[in-house]
Formats: structure tokens, sequence, C-alpha cells
């Protein structure tokens, strides 16, 4: 995976399968003051990732300077992020591109989960 730098922030593209069905993220966040993974839910609706009222359960999202936003926090099954195979992983859903222009936030538990090696020398993501 690429990193591009805009507006001083790295940037990268990110597809996220579940089942036969894709969809490319193009402006995700990578971010590694963020605990938590977090993606549009209307991006994430296009391959069935839909809020699920019955087992998740509704948090706060709070940035730099205290603002916070409502999101929801649930457990996704057998979905594929940048070609990692995850079974069970610990997802937030929410108005991120309209609130903050990114189709998501990739966080320090995906980071972490995967082994992501970020390599800002080249601009690129690998997994240990």
């Amino acid at each position: 995976m690429n990193i591009r730098i805009e507006n001083g922030l790295p940037i990268v593209s990110v597809e996220i399968k579940r089942g036969e069905k894709a969809v490319l993220l193009t402006d995700v966040l990578l971010d590694t003051g963020c605990a938590t993974t977090i993606f549009d839910t209307d991006a994430l609706a296009q391959i069935g990732i839909e809020l699920d009222i019955i087992n998740g359960r509704t948090k706060r999202m709070y940035g730099v300077g205290g603002h916070s936003e409502l999101c929801y926090e649930q457990i996704v099954n057998n979905v594929t992020i940048d070609g990692k195979e995850l079974v069970s992983f610990l997802l937030q859903l929410g108005m991120i591109k309209e609130i903050y222009g990114f189709d998501g936030i990739l966080g320090v538990d995906f980071m972490e989960g995967t082994g992501m090696i970020i390599d800002f020398q080249n601009f690129l993501i690998k997994y240990g």
C-alpha cells in the first residue's frame, strides 16, 4: 500500500472485501494516534456491512480538541482489509466522510493486529 501526504496527513487507499463484494476507499487516514479503526457507514453498506443494532453499541469518537461524534461499534466477521483477512474484528462505523472528509481511519488496533510496518522514507506500508 502506498502512502500519500495530503494537507500534512498520511492518506492511503484501502480495498475492503466481505464475501464476493469489495469496495475501494481512496481517502483513508492512517492514524497512529487513533486507538480504533472506523469507516464511513455509507461506504461499507455497499458491501453489506451495516449497523448491527442488536449486537453492537453506540460510542463517542473523540478528536483533537475534545469534540465528539456518535459512532457505532460492532464485531465484523470475515472481512478483508488491504489483503489482510480478519476473522473477527471490532470495527466502528460512523459519518466520517460527511464530517471529516475521510472514507475511514485506520487505527492502531488494525496496525497492531496485522503487524503493519509504516515506512515513511519510501511512503509504503508493509506487513510483518
